[in-house]
């Protein structure tokens, strides 16, 4: 052990600059896996338009595009029973989602409450009440696979940063042990080998005398 621990660190194989290799690809993918997941959140804020919300029984003019589905999402302190109107589209443009799905920008929770797909291109009016004092907002129809896939993959960074950083950490670890070990057994003093030393031989044992 004593000879192990003589040996000098700057002499092992793989180098330590390796321990600073794990810390730097480790970051460099947890920061992917931020930079994805901030992604993902912000496409989805972004996608509705809280710029131009309106109060309920208010009308506000958008412009829908033909075959091009958009959300309309309602902000209200509970469950009020809401309604939409859009008088000028044909029926059967506006439909209730199958599932939920909410947003939080700021302060306020968006709820999407229901979805558009008009027949043809233009400038409609819509109107929207609730039972409760709500906030309406137009925006884009939630891609819930992008977003979920989005997160997911910057949760695969987070892992991939743990077990690439550990992997190196650990082989590099383990090898410089090995390393120090054949050092340590080529500097050890040589062991002595041949028969062993002899001594005189062994004289006559004393007795009493013989007469």
């Amino acid at each position: 052990m004593a000879i192990q621990n003589r040996v000098p660190a700057k002499d092992l194989r793989p180098r330590r600059v390796w321990y600073l290799v794990a810390a730097v690809v480790g970051l460099l993918l947890a920061g992917a896996g931020i930079a994805l997941v901030v992604a993902a959140v912000k496409d989805t804020v972004r996608s509705i338009d809280t710029d131009r919300s309106f109060s309920g029984g208010e009308s506000r003019t958008f412009e829908f595009v033909a075959g091009e589905t958009k959300a309309i999402y309602v902000s209200q302190s509970g469950q009020g029973h809401v309604e939409c109107r859009i008088p000028e589209m044909r029926t059967g443009s506006m439909t209730e989602p199958d599932s939920t799905f909410t947003v939080t920008v700021g302060s306020r929770t968006w709820e999407r409450v229901f979805e558009v797909k008009p027949g043809s291109s233009g400038d409609y009016a819509l109107t929207c009440t609730s039972e409760l004092p709500a906030e309406f907002a137009l925006g884009d129809k939630p891609q819930v696979g992008a977003t979920i896939g989005g997160i997911a993959a910057g949760i695969g960074c987070f892992v991939a940063a743990v077990l690439v950083a550990a992997a190196i950490t650990v082989v590099t670890a383990v090898r410089r042990g090995r390393h120090r070990r054949r050092l340590a057994a080529a500097w050890a003093p040589p062991v002595p080998w041949g028969p062993p030393p002899t001594g005189p031989a062994p004289g006559p044992a004393s007795g009493p005398p013989s007469w």
